[in-house]
């Protein structure tokens, strides 16, 4: 057989056979992912995994992608509620047999999971071809989380156990050691492991932090002793629960930092943390807002207020777009994101793309707006260089100069409920405008029957109002948000809007943009956590003053 022979059926064989990728997840923040684990996810056929390391990992594969569920049940070898995986062995060998390529995400690293380690050994076994993609090890990134840096400038001894497995040698191990334990368990078997400790030497008022739902904005840290764990857990009313299962990293030691923890713990301490923000707006058009407001700890929760259709009357806008193209206009002004799609849609269906725009100069009305055109592949001649607003492009748009300016007219793609101010300014400034009608704002749907409830009930702890439509259209959908809620507008006209509504403005933004307006409730949650500090109260999100609200207790 030639050595081209053999190469092709090596790569026949590789490619019939499939491929597994073993990726570690982390710990529970899907930024907590690496280059490489976003990379094979987005190449992934199918995706293997637990609910909750699905819900870490789902964002970066690609649509279509195929989730076959796990088979979960009790196993009786493992404490009650624990869910045992029976079948993803077989989905992986599966799907790889079918040439897919698979991917087998596990929570934190997967050199650290029994059971990842055991469906290698099945694919080598089978001559599957797979790689491992390491990830955050739960035991790790918890305590960075919390605060609690494993190690000080002396070099601490860590030492890690899992007290779902550990047998008595290895509680008199870690008990003899007066170095740093990292210790795995479950919220209902904290303190049956802060007592093996002392059992096996440890002393009973040594520093312990408890931490729960790591890394997530469901995190919540005890600190303690090893003997005073279990009153510490009365007082905050941590019951045993059917959350108890849930796996928790207890950090212990004379010099794990539990004690400077209220200066390190920069996580729990974000302004915002925990606060459920809903932001009445699209998920393309809330997208960036949505990552500052998780920078600031907060969940945000997107709820479109409007829905966008085509013009009733489609002529106007196909004149102006095969103007655009003879060469009516001098200028293309956007207003909108959505005018950047109406258009570039419409140049779709004719065949056009962004080369139509070459000799026509074009103007965004703020950052997102650019972008947009961007990813059209279309650069912007003129964004506002201060306030993101009609005004605020009205104030740098150069007046109709018959000199330098050889045609005097501005295309002007809107929806059909937008302000005129924009074609007055211009029409001041010496243009003729088309004002052409490219999109239609409807009222959206209502949302899901929990989230109306949870907007009426009091279930967010704030909502954005970014102008006076998405508090009319809210208002109209879902109800008018709980007492408890923060609101938080844009700006007077959006405020005023609320306030005849019968809602309570706390917060405006200091300038029209939607960054600032995020930027404007951190601050408001900073002075409330600070003022809670200040007067030795418990730092709690305004949902949990409601009447009736019950205080989190795991999660």
């Amino acid at each position: 057989m030639s050595p081209t022979t053999t190469a092709t059926s090596a790569s026949s064989a590789f490619s019939a056979s499939g491929h597994v990728t073993f990726l570690g997840a982390g710990p529970g923040d899907p930024g907590l992912l690496t280059l490489r684990a976003v990379e094979a996810l987005a190449g992934a056929d199918v995706l293997i995994a637990e609910p909750d390391v699905l819900e870490v990992v789902r964002g970066h594969a690609r649509a279509g992608v195929s989730t076959p569920e796990l088979t979960v049940v009790d196993d009786v070898s493992t404490p009650v509620g624990v869910p045992v995986l029976r079948d993803a062995t077989n989905l992986v060998m599966e799907a790889a047999r079918g040439g897919k390529r698979v991917v087998r995400a596990v929570g934190g690293d997967p050199g650290l999971d029994g059971n990842a380690g055991q469906e290698m050994l099945a694919c080598a076994a089978e001559g599957i071809p797979f790689e491992v993609v390491p990830g955050v090890a739960t035991a790790v990134g918890v305590p960075a989380y919390a605060g609690v840096p494993l190690r000080d400038a002396q070099g601490t001894d860590v030492r890690f156990i899992d007290a779902r497995t550990a047998d008595d040698r290895c509680w008199t191990e870690v008990g003899a050691s007066d170095g740093t334990v990292v210790v795995s368990t479950s919220l209902d078997s904290v303190a049956a492991a802060a007592g093996e400790l002392v059992t096996a030497g440890r002393k009973p008022d040594t520093p312990l932090t408890v931490t729960v739902g790591g890394t997530t904005t469901r995190q919540r840290t005890w600190t303690a002793t090893l003997g005073t764990i279990a009153q510490v857990f009365k007082q905050a009313k941590v019951l045993p629960s059917p959350e108890g299962h849930r796996p928790v990293i207890a950090v212990v030691g004379e010099r794990s930092a539990a004690a400077q923890r209220e200066q390190l713990a920069w996580f729990e301490s974000k302004p915002l943390f925990g606060w459920k923000v809903l932001v009445p707006r699209t998920k393309e058009q809330a997208a960036s807002l949505s990552d500052q407001l998780r920078s600031y700890g907060a969940v945000p929760h997107e709820v479109p207020t409007i829905a966008v259709e085509p013009p009733r009357t489609p002529q106007q806008m196909e004149r102006a777009v095969k103007g655009l193209v003879t060469g009516r206009y001098e200028w293309i002004a956007f207003t909108s994101v959505n005018a950047v799609k109406a258009v570039r849609e419409k140049f779709e269906e004719y065949g056009l793309d962004a080369r139509a725009f070459a000799g026509i100069k074009v103007a965004a009305v703020g950052e997102q707006t650019a972008k947009a055109l961007v990813e059209f592949g279309v650069k912007p001649d003129l964004v506002p260089s201060g306030e993101q607003s009609a005004a605020g492009l009205l104030e740098d748009w150069p007046p109709y100069d018959p000199v330098f300016d050889p045609i005097d007219r501005v295309f002007l793609p809107r929806a059909d409920i937008a302000t005129e101010t924009l074609v007055a300014g211009l029409i001041e400034l010496g243009w003729e405008v088309d004002d052409v009608t490219a999109y239609r704002t409807v009222r959206a749907s209502p949302p899901p029957a929990e989230t109306r409830e949870a907007i009426k009930g009091g279930g967010f702890d704030a909502v954005l109002f970014t102008s006076s439509s998405t508090v009319r259209n809210l208002v109209g959908i879902a109800g008018k948000p709980h007492n408890v809620t923060v609101i938080a507008c844009i700006g007077p006209a959006t405020a005023k809007t609320a306030e005849e509504h019968g809602l309570r403005v706390d917060v405006l933004s200091p300038e029209p943009s939607v960054h600032k307006l995020a930027e404007a409730l951190a601050e408001f949650g900073a002075r409330r956590r600070d003022a809670a500090l200040e007067s030795g109260d418990p730092v709690t999100r305004p949902s949990e003053r409601r009447p009736g609200a019950r205080r989190r207790r795991t999660t």
